[in-house]
């Protein structure tokens, strides 16, 4: 409350201000009257509480705002505001290289770039005469299957007997997927066709061979294969074109080389 005394003519009027603290007396002059040395004292006493009322607003955040929310929320049982997502990165927050972690939520591992493979050429034929060919993926509870397709094209007839020799399944930068075994047959792959087993024959100048990859599903995905037509011979990488979801740990079985009806 704030009482104000009524005085003669040209005295001053007191206001007296809550007693908080040992809060002075003002006495503040009527219109048209002369400043009194009371006013002195009320500016020494307004200094320091409008000082100590600007550090409680940065320190506490005793201002408006923070008011309203102590209004609307006493207990403050509500939760904050939620972090805006990051969706990309800046010059400040470049990517680190893959595999790495800083714990800064804007750093994005982003995988790197594919090594130079020696991939097998998407047309034509090869300077060895003989291309293999991948097929899709067919997938039937679990199991998968991929053909190989191997045709000469080249000017000589190419005898075969036996299995193509997978020596890799690789992952999309290049590198052979941990645990992989590449077996002859498919006895070892749950559920898999039985392998007929190898037969000669003579590939002649435009003629294909087909034998069928199988291997059960798993979660890591491969995007190469590296492939020989046979034993011994020379391997190709062939950029596959779906994924074997074959890896980390699992066995690949092969079917022997058939004559392409």
């Amino acid at each position: 409350m704030i009482a104000a005394s009524p005085g003669r003519a040209g005295a001053p009027v007191v206001v007296e201000l809550p007693r908080r603290s040992g809060a002075p007396t003002v006495a503040v002059p009527p219109r048209g009257g002369r400043t009194l040395p009371a006013v002195g004292l009320r500016t020494k006493w307004i200094r320091p509480v409008v000082l100590a009322c600007l550090v409680a607003t940065a320190t506490s955040g005793c201002g408006l705002s923070a008011e309203i929310d102590r209004e609307r929320d006493p207990g403050r049982t509500s939760a904050p505001d939620p972090v805006p997502s990051v969706v990309g990165t800046d010059a400040a927050h470049a990517p680190h290289a893959a595999g790495t972690s800083t714990g800064d939520p804007l750093v994005i591992v982003v995988p790197g770039a594919p090594k130079a493979l020696p991939l097998q050429q998407d047309r034509g034929c090869p300077p060895s005469g003989l291309r293999l060919d991948a097929g899709p993926v067919d997938a039937a509870m679990g199991l998968r299957g991929m053909t190989l397709t191997l045709t000469d094209c080249g000017k000589r007839p190419y005898k075969v007997n036996g299995h193509p020799a997978v020596t890799h399944v690789l992952d999309g930068e290049g590198a052979p997927i941990t645990g992989v075994h590449s077996v002859v047959g498919t006895d070892k792959v749950p559920m898999a066709p039985a392998d007929p087993g190898p037969e000669p024959f003579t590939l002649h100048p435009g003629d294909s061979a087909r034998a069928v990859l199988y291997w059960r599903m798993a979660a890591q995905y491969g995007t190469y294969l590296r492939v020989a037509p046979q034993k011994g011979q020379d391997a190709v990488i062939l950029r596959l074109p779906a994924f074997l979801d074959i890896g980390p740990d699992n066995t690949l079985g092969t079917t022997a080389w058939a004559p392409a009806s």
